[in-house]
């Protein structure tokens, strides 16, 4: 099993190299090692931002991930900012102009290159047409007064993509791209006043197994429904039952037969996985999660306002408006000074800016304020060692630390 792209990604060491040079524009050229890349800008496509390639003396074409051999994900299940279809068949389209005619390989980050000119253009048109084909018809239906989970129901793709392997459903699917297509334009909101503020699905639970006789009965008309293979409906309905009441391992066992039988069935690997893992979750088997890793060697080049970023989103906001107070940075080998102020709530960094009523003033060297925010070293230690200075109270970096809130990477996905 794969996760659909390919096999799993390693979990290696994290690291980040800094780039040496900038690609700014659509038709910029290098010389890199004595091979010269020419390079196409495709901002919010499969990323936001993306690039092509094209090796010209080789009449060889990088598409990326912009064009592999499936339809791939306008938002990933994962979680992620929603692409732009429409742009995505729009820089496929600039890619054919530039560079297709004069190719006559064509490869990308995932799956296996296409060889000759008519093939290239071939695939990459029907690729092209394959976004173009999901946005407009989304918006066509949308238009129409749809909402998302209705279009993603309505739509299919003509005879000539969908027989084409290379835009089949194995890692994107056309149900979610559709719902993400919507989601792009529209929002969460379908326009239903009862889905303006519903009940959150604990809540919603209790209230549903009520309704429908308590959970034996439903227990029993699911089975039913399981034995005439209604395996989205037995989802839905059983799906309550377990969020009523998490111990009920009728209910669970049931649900899990009904994602396993789901999973089997599935062309997109993405939804099978996502179906067979919750099946493992609601049996109880310990679901594989991210490996702990060490992330110091990627923090040691990242800007230090994105390192107060990631610890303005860990902090507790109802605890922390009980705190105001603002610390002044300075980078020793750049003299680089950062404000981070805590108010109402929010840990906020201003660049190149310190403030007089700080609390507290550091000056530190960076690789020692990674370390520093990480909990590796602490400020006291750096100051009797010689390493960091400080003026004012210490301990409230001690009040910033209290304040986080981990993140728990092996989360549940299908119970409460």
């Amino acid at each position: 099993m794969t996760c659909g792209l390919g096999p799993f990604p390693s979990n290696g060491t994290l690291s980040l190299l800094p780039p040496t040079i900038d690609i700014t524009h659509t038709g910029q050229e290098l010389v890199l090692d004595g091979v010269r890349v020419v390079f196409q800008m495709t901002p919010g496509t499969e990323a936001p931002a993306e690039m092509n390639f094209y090796f010209p003396d080789f009449r060889a074409l990088c598409m990326a991930e912009n064009a592999t051999h499936n339809l791939h994900n306008v938002v990933t299940l994962r979680g992620a900012l929603v692409r732009d279809a429409h742009a995505w068949a729009g820089f496929i389209d600039e890619s054919i102009a530039m560079f297709a005619a004069d190719s006559d390989v064509s490869f990308a980050s995932h799956h296996w290159p296409t060889w000759g000119t008519d093939n290239i253009v071939d695939y990459l048109s029907k690729q092209r047409d394959l976004y173009a084909y999901l946005n407009d018809q989304t918006l066509r239906y949308l238009n129409r007064g749809f909402t998302g989970a209705e279009i993603a129901e309505m739509i299919e793709l003509p005879p000539t993509l969908a027989s084409s392997w290379h835009c089949r459903g194995y890692y994107g699917s056309v149900s979610h791209n559709v719902k993400a297509v919507y989601q792009r334009y529209m929002g969460w909101f379908d326009g239903n006043p009862a889905h303006l503020w519903p009940h959150p699905p604990e809540k919603a639970a209790d209230r549903y197994v009520e309704f429908m006789g308590g959970a034996d009965a439903v227990l029993a008309k699911a089975e039913l429904s399981y034995e005439e293979g209604d395996y989205r409906w037995v989802a839905e309905v059983v799906n309550h039952v377990v969020f009523a009441d998490p111990t009920n391992m009728e209910a669970r066992e049931l649900l899990a037969r009904t994602y396993t039988q789901m999973g089997y069935a599935q062309e997109n690997a993405t939804w099978r996985n996502f179906f067979l893992t919750g099946a493992q979750e609601l049996r109880g088997i310990e679901v594989a999660g991210p490996t702990g890793q060490n992330a110091l060697a990627l923090m040691a080049h990242i800007s230090v306002t994105q390192v107060f970023d990631a610890v303005a989103i860990r902090i507790d906001g109802i605890k922390a408006s009980e705190h105001q107070f603002a610390i002044n940075w300075t980078i020793a080998e750049t003299g680089e000074r950062h404000l981070l102020r805590l108010e109402n709530g929010v840990l906020s960094n201003v660049a190149n800016r310190h403030a007089d009523d700080a609390v507290l003033s550091v000056t530190i060297p960076r690789s020692q304020l990674l370390l520093l925010i990480v909990g590796v070293v602490t400020l006291e230690a750096l100051v009797e060692q010689g390493i960091a200075t400080a003026e004012g109270d210490l301990s409230r970096l001690d009040s910033i630390r209290a304040l986080l809130d981990p993140p728990d990477p092996k989360f549940s996905i299908v119970l409460p």
